[in-house]
This record gives C-alpha cells, sequence and structure tokens, in this order.
C-alpha cells in the first residue's frame, strides 16, 4: 500500500529525543476497508457515516460489500506484488517513526482577495500624492492585442485549491489509536479530510 485516508485533528509541539521543540501536525489516519481491488489501484473507504445520509445506489454498495458505510472514498496504488482482499483494513502502521510523506488536502479558503496579497504584488508608489497604493493599474497594450492575455494575475478567489505539501517527516505513530503526528503544516482546516502517501521524492 502506497498510502491511506485521514484527517486533520489539529496542531501541537512535541519534544524530540534531543530536547529540541517541534511544531506537529496531528491527523487521524485510517482504519480504512479495502472496497474494491482494480488492476493498480484499490479503492479505500475512510470515517463512518449513517446509511441514511448516503444516496440509495452507495447505500446499495455498501450492502453488498458487507460494509459500514464510509463517508469519503478515494483510490491509492497497489504496492507491487502483494495481494489485498475486500474488507481488510489498511492501519496506521503502514508507516513508521522517520518516513518521509505527501499530504494532499484542500487549502485554506480565503475568499475574494486583491493581487497584492493573492499574487504578492509589490504595490505602487506609497508617496504623497500616489492613488494607485494597491490598484490594479495597467493590464497590458491597447490596440494590439485589445484584450487582457488569459492567465493574467488578477485579483480573484485565493484558496480552497487541492494542495500536495511533499516530504514531511513522520515523528510518531500512535496505532493503537490510529494518530500519525508529521511534522510540519498540513493543508486545510480542522476535521478536514487528508490523503497521505509515501513520498515520491525521498
Amino acid at each position: 500500500m502506497t498510502g491511506i485516508l485521514g484527517k486533520k485533528i489539529g496542531m501541537t509541539q512535541i519534544f524530540s529525543e534531543d530536547a529540541k521543540l517541534v511544531p506537529v501536525t496531528v491527523i487521524e489516519a485510517g482504519p480504512c476497508p479495502v472496497l474494491a481491488v482494480k488492476d493498480k489501484h484499490i479503492q479505500l473507504g475512510f470515517d463512518s457515516v449513517r446509511e441514511n445520509r448516503l444516496k440509495k445506489p452507495l447505500a446499495k454498495y455498501f450492502a453488498k460489500l458487507n460494509i459500514p458505510p464510509k463517508k469519503i472514498i478515494k483510490e491509492v496504488l497497489k504496492e507491487p506484488g502483494k495481494e489485498y482482499k475486500v474488507g481488510e483494513e489498511v492501519k496506521v502502521d503502514l508507516f513508521k517513526t522517520g518516513d518521509f510523506v505527501d499530504i494532499t488536502g484542500t487549502s485554506l479558503g480565503k475568499g475574494f482577495q486583491g493581487g497584492m496579497k493573492r499574487w504578492n504584488w509589490r504595490g505602487g508608489p506609497k508617496t504623497r500624492g500616489s492613488t494607485s497604493h494597491r490598484r490594479v493599474g495597467s493590464l497590458g497594450s491597447s490596440t494590439t492585442p485589445g484584450r487582457v492575455w488569459k492567465g493574467h494575475h488578477m485579483p480573484g478567489h485565493m484558496g480552497a485549491h487541492r494542495v500536495t505539501v511533499q516530504n514531511l517527516k513522520v515523528v510518531k505513530v500512535d496505532a493503537q489509536n490510529n494518530i500519525l503526528l508529521v511534522k510540519g503544516a498540513v493543508p486545510g482546516y480542522k476535521n478536514s479530510y487528508l490523503m497521505i502517501r509515501k513520498a515520491k521524492k525521498k
């Protein structure tokens, strides 16, 4: 298995073995039952939900599998040469202290923002008489091309994007309570859902 589903609980601090204070994100990771086994992927479920909260086709899907309904369904890559069975659970002991992981989630939504906050513009002159401290300013040429180029940095909706933070170190694994402590921050609000995968670049 190359990954597991989880939920962001929040952030805290712990002391390392060499007495250094380490900021960590607390993640509830798994257990995730295997719902389907495909050629290169397996389908995992996470976080229990009442059956009456599901649409009928999805409720019947779980009833057919004889697995309690799950709120989140995602696919992860299989480990080559390993056999998987529908119904078996993937747990947080997939990882161990010292491993590196890539964590994918939805970043914090910041609503409509101006160009200085959204794109780190320097801004206009800050002197007396200037009327363009934080304004957009010129958008390009006039008659040629006579329009604004696609992709031009402008004010607009910021955040709420799918984001992956790479190479985060696993500080502690609590298999008994399904808790994973990861050094640093991960995308999303508290109680937002995450995909935790083994790091590709480590």
